[in-house]
Order: C-alpha cells, then structure tokens, then sequence
C-alpha cells in the first residue's frame, strides 16, 4: 500500500505539469488498451461477478467511452476556468491587482470500487478517469469481489501510462490506512451507506481533511399521474419490470419505489441471475425477508432468493403503510425487490415524497401528452428537490456517458449534493482554485499566461470594465 501511495506522490507534480494535450493522449491510450484486452477481461469479469458477457462487454466499450470523454475535456482545457482580471489602478473600489486564477488538481485520489460495475465504477472507471484528467494520479481499493480482475485492469491500463499514475490496493484494512494517508489528497466511493458513512468520518477525521466523494444508496421514486396510467398501463408495467430486473437489480438507480393512482397489471418474467457475491445475496435475503414480512405488502411477483441465483420480487401497499412503516419499507433492497405504491389522485403527493423519501439519485414521472397542472408543476418540484436528476416518461437504469449528466443527488444519495460521478462536471471534484498575484510572467503557470501557450479558454476582465458593470441591466 505504502509503495502505491510513494508512486502516486511522485507522479502527482508530473502529471500536474503535463501539456493538458499529453494528457489528454495518455487517457486515449488507456482506453485503447482496455477496449484491445476485452476477449481477455470480460471472460476473467463473467467468472468473478457472475454478470452476463453482453453486459460486461458493453460495460468495457462505456469505460473506454469515458476515458475518452475525458480525454476531450482534458485536451481542451475548459475545466481549468481560467481568469484574468488585469491590474487597473482606476477600479471603483480602489486600484486593483493583476490577479489571474485557475484551478489546479488537488493530488493523489484513492478510489474504492465498486462491486456491480467492475469495469465502469472499478479501477479504469469513471471516478479514474476524470482524476486523471484533472492530473491526479489514482490509488485504486479494489472490491473484494473481483480482485483478479481489477489486478490484470490495472496492468493492461497503466502499462500506457506514466509511472505511478494508476495502482491498486486489496483489503478494507489496507484502504482505511490509505485514507488515513496525509499523502492521498481526496477520496471517491460507490458502495452502501454505512460503509460510505464509516469512510467519510475517517477523511474527516484526519488531521487535515479531505473531500470524500461517496455515492451510498437511492430509492429512486417514480410517480405514475393518472392521466399516464390511463393512457399506457400496459407498456409502464412492463417497463417497470425490466428496469427493476436489469442485472439482477444490482443497479444504484433501480426504481425502488413507484406510486401509482390505481390498479397495475404487473407480471416479470426473467431467468434466475446470480448475484455478485455472498454479502449482497445474504443483504439482500434479510430486505427481502422484511418487507414481505410487513403487515400490509401484498405479494404481486413472489421471485426467488438465493445463492444460485435470484428472480425479481415485486410487492404493493398504500401510501397510509408506506407512512406507518417506513423504518422497514424506505431502505434500498439491492438486487431486483421494488414496491408498488398506490395513492389517490388529487391528493398532495409532492407533500408527502418530502416527508418520507430521501435524497435520491434520481426521481422520475410518467405523464401523459400534452398533461399539465398546477399539481403536476408541485411534484416535479418536489422531484427535484429530492434528486439530481428527473426523468419524464422514462426509467432511471441506464446513465448515458455524456457532458450534462448528473450522477449525484442530496444525501443519502451522495455525500456531497453537488458532486456527480458521471458527465464532465465530475472532474471538477478534484481540482481547487488558486489565484497568482502581480506575479513576474515568466514564473507563470502556462494557462495563466499572456500568450496562452496552452491555448486554453482564457475569461478576461480588462481595465476600466468595473466603471460599467450594471450599467446594461435595468432593474
């Protein structure tokens, strides 16, 4: 562990320094290697996780996609968010400084993977990939659950970058020292809530703390309106039902909860699959067991659990059970469980979604064409208030790799409600600002320099400009 952290430090002034467009380059190479070792990787993914070959393969193509992705951001060098206020001794306030300002990565990063997408939340995922971008190398904690996979990922991938950019650490025991490591700068995690919890009390702990990025659990409520139900029950059951199933149910933004205005006609039929390891098969047995064993849930799909393999379980209740037991029935069940819950139309369902449902990933509506209100205008506000991202006419399983994705939401959908680990945004978790006063030009970094020689987007704030500002806005 400490040799990985040792290499890390040393590559972090490297990789700071490095032209954005060899940067750039290096996160190209590694998605090249990746997409060149899949026929070796997906077989070595399918023996540890149980996951299926099309899913694991394309699972491979969305890694590379992202490290791609950020390759272009990287390269452009927009996310430094460079300014430059330029020294004017006639500012309105007093004679103001030459101040130049961008932002710089923050160092080492230790992400700890996740279980249910080893490649694209593991050790060439996305969190690796937009910290390298940022130029911060990376110290992987590899997942228990498939720790020969991430080894031989590790190899493949860093084998084309510079030394000391991408390693791996095993064992919980080992990833709470690195956290502990006055060395590793920042934090990122995708995994459950009380071990996300744990982790983040010990970066805050430390004696300089740091930011942890934890993503730790989301019901992602789904809210049929009447006029939807009406107008397409049939294809809203079956959507429904594949979402909730998809990879075993294994997904962090599996619809657990959908509130529906009456009768549902719900039936999934879906071949057993195998979850990721002993730990989420017993987890999810215990939610199981729990909720069905709830006065008030009605079994519509009885599924099956157990250590050869699982089938979905889908159950329904009111809103009056839901209220009377939420200590037992608003905890996420990992792997392929939601419930269906009825309320009567008309009453204030957006009221009520705030009392009971916490901060989610994401929040979804099914809406009829042309449907508006003033009740449906309240609930999509309540939708946003408790997510980070709000889907209409749509289910959440399925994140599209893309600059405007939002993959975050208010806790206890992530640590920090700002952040998101999917889309060019999440680069911007490990950077911080730093302003250059009156300094001589030639002790500069390049992005801040006159002739811009990184040709990066520069802001300017010329002189004389504080003489008019508000002059054009008429209040």
């Amino acid at each position: 562990m400490s040799s990985a952290i040792s290499a890390a430090a040393e590559a972090a002034p490297v990789l700071a320094g490095m032209p954005l467009r060899e940067r750039a380059g290096y996160l190209v190479k590694a998605a090249d290697a990746l997409l060149n070792a899949a026929d070796e990787l997906v077989p070595l993914a399918m023996e540890e996780t149980g996951l299926t070959e099309p899913r694991l393969r394309g699972e491979i193509k969305r890694t590379a996609v992202q490290l791609k992705l950020f390759a272009e951001v990287a390269a452009a060098g927009e996310f430094l968010s460079v300014r430059l206020d330029a020294a004017d001794p006639d500012f309105v306030l007093g004679p103001r400084p030459d101040l130049r300002r961008m932002l710089v990565p923050l160092g080492p990063v230790l992400n700890f993977a996740a279980s249910n997408f080893p490649f694209a939340f593991s050790v060439a995922g996305g969190d690796t990939a937009s910290a390298l971008a940022a130029g911060c190398p990376v110290v992987v904690k590899a997942h228990p659950g498939h720790p020969r996979l991430s080894d031989r990922t590790a190899a493949i991938v860093s084998a084309v970058l510079p030394a000391g950019a991408l390693s791996v650490i095993h064992g919980q025991d080992e990833g709470v020292a690195a956290l502990k490591d006055p060395r590793i700068a920042a934090a990122s995690f995708t995994g459950s809530l009380a071990g996300g919890q744990a982790l983040a009390a010990i970066a805050a702990a430390r004696p300089q703390p740091i930011p942890f990025y934890g993503e730790l659990g989301s019901l992602n409520p789904v809210v049929v309106t009447p006029a939807a139900l009406e107008a397409r029950a049939g294809s809203i059951a079956e959507g429904f039902a594949a979402s909730v199933s998809g990879s075993a149910g294994q997904l962090c933004t599996k619809p657990g909860l959908l509130f529906v205005p009456g009768a549902l006609e719900l039936s999934a039929s879906f071949p057993p699959h195998k979850l990721l390891h002993p730990g989420i098969v017993e987890g999810y047995a215990q939610r199981r067991a729990a909720i069905l064993g709830t006065p008030g849930v009605t079994v519509v799909v009885e599924g099956t659990a157990g250590d050869d393999g699982v089938t979905p379980t889908l159950v329904e209740t009111d809103l009056a059970t839901l209220v009377k037991h939420r200590d037992t029935l608003l905890q996420e069940a990992f792997g392929p469980l939601s419930i269906v819950v009825r309320y009567t139309p008309g009453e204030p369902l957006g009221e009520t979604l705030l009392e009971l449902v916490e901060g989610s990933l994401t929040a979804g509506v099914h809406v009829a064409d042309g449907e508006d209100s003033p009740w449906l205008h309240d609930l999509v506000t309540t939708l946003q208030t408790l997510a980070g991202r709000v889907l209409f006419n749509g289910w959440p399983t399925g994140v599209a790799v893309t600059p405007a994705m939002q993959h975050g939401g208010p806790f206890p959908a992530t640590t920090n409600p700002t952040m998101t680990s999917v889309g060019t945004a999440a680069i911007e978790r490990f950077l911080r600002p730093v302003v250059y006063q009156d300094a001589p030009a030639s002790l500069l970094p390049e992005p801040l320099r006159d002739d811009n020689p990184w040709n990066v987007p520069q802001q300017h704030s010329p002189a004389g400009s504080s003489l008019t500002w508000g002059s054009e806005i008429v209040a």
